[in-house]
């Protein structure tokens, strides 16, 4: 009886532990491939008519540096409409007083992002039946973003090439300096731009990162934009693929943004990103894996295999909890597998960031300020353990100023 018990407590361990240590190797696969930049995707025509949807709420401060840029690369066909979405400034005027057409939505019980971009595609749809044609291309843009020279012409002709949703690169830049800052700004680059590349080098589709998004239209219709959830476009991402449009990543054109600069933004900021990655992690990752390798559609498996990987803090933790576990059941009982596994875990894993240092942030850590890390993943704890305990499920806007 004993000789049974302790056998199942070995498997559970065992694949407790394999269930850390496969993301790592995704991520040192990933990062490996990603020490080369692949060929740009060829040149395509660009579309007749665009639409530039931005969601707004609460963005009259800043809104109308994004629609001057949006208005910048676009033609006399085209449109930006400024979704000024349960506001309670002056987004709308602001959006209006440089040009853009604007659409202003109040509902209190349905908040954030998806809801707002379902609510302007809805939005266009009528102008369609109106005008008697509709875009070509929807891109969505967040209110607080920079644009790189060319993006919206470039994004837009490839999401009509392709017939599928294509995704600019996105980068973040911490505002404050400070290792904790940098060490934030670090970890975006691995997850939206190393992790990315890897994937496309590997011919597989993307996530979707929120901004810097071109939809042909024919998809964005059909999208399941209308959602409440913290990581609509995570989710947004996997269910397109799921239907057969998955994501392209297009590295060529970059789309940036900045970190909250308070220390209040700054959290809020953080606990919405790994809540939602987390909650989307736990409550749909194992179904929407199991449904893709049921279907047989390897590409949907990988993309939402790469969905599945933790955030990169939480993972490095529970390898080094799951290695202590291991190590103390091998001297215990003599069973060595799990902790082998574990070892080569936490392995892949250093591998993974060290490579991606040097790689993609050379000019931002130093090697003796990334063996600080570990300080950074203490300093998270608060937000996994209030997971568990009090998990944000409703959209907060995040606080940007000081």
């Amino acid at each position: 009886m004993l000789d049974t018990v302790l056998t199942v407590i070995h498997v559970l361990l065992i694949l407790g532990t394999l269930l850390l240590a496969l993301p790592a190797g995704l991520l040192l696969t990933q990062v490996a491939l990603a020490m080369k930049r692949p060929d740009p995707l060829p040149a395509v025509p660009r579309p007749a008519r665009i639409a530039a949807l931005i969601p707004a709420h609460d963005e009259g401060h800043g809104v109308r540096a994004t629609i001057m840029q949006t208005l910048s690369q676009l033609g006399p066909d085209d449109r930006v409409l400024v979704v000024a979405d349960n506001c309670s400034d002056d987004t709308a005027d602001q959006a209006r007083m440089v040009g853009a057409e604007v659409v202003e939505r109040s509902d209190a019980e349905r908040r954030g992002k998806g809801w707002a971009l379902d609510f302007g595609v809805r939005h266009l749809e009528m102008l369609a039946l109106r005008e008697g044609h509709a875009p070509d291309v929807v891109i969505v843009l967040d209110a607080d973003c920079v644009l790189s020279p060319g993006l919206i012409p470039r994004l837009a002709g490839l999401a009509q090439a392709h017939g599928r949703p294509v995704q600019a690169s996105y980068l973040m830049s911490a505002p404050t300096p400070g290792l904790k800052a940098r060490v934030a700004e670090f970890a975006m680059r691995v997850k939206n731009l190393a992790r990315s590349r890897g994937m496309f080098r590997l011919g597989l589709p993307c996530q979707l990162l929120g901004t810097g998004m071109a939809f042909p239209w024919a998809v964005a219709q059909r999208a399941p934009l209308a959602s409440g959830h913290l990581a609509e476009d995570m989710q947004l991402g996997v269910r397109l693929a799921s239907d057969g449009t998955p994501p392209l990543f297009c590295e060529d054109v970059l789309v940036t943004s900045v970190f909250a600069a308070s220390q209040e933004g700054e959290r809020s900021q953080r606990t919405r990103w790994e809540h939602g990655h987390l909650s989307l992690l736990v409550g749909e990752g194992p179904k929407l894996l199991w449904d893709a390798l049921r279907r047989g559609r390897f590409a949907q498996a990988m993309l939402v295999m790469d969905m599945l990987v933790p955030p990169l803090a939480l993972l490095a933790g529970l390898l080094v909890v799951a290695t202590l576990v291991q190590a103390v059941w091998a001297l215990a009982t003599g069973l060595v597998a799990g902790l082998v596994i574990a070892l080569l875990g936490v392995f892949a894993l250093a591998t993974a960031i060290f490579a991606a240092r040097h790689r993609f942030a050379d000019d931002l850590i130093g090697l003796g300020e990334l063996l600080k890390a570990p300080m950074y993943v203490l300093a998270k704890l608060p937000i996994y353990i209030s997971f568990v305990v009090r998990r944000q499920t409703e959209w907060v806007r995040t606080r940007r100023d000081h």
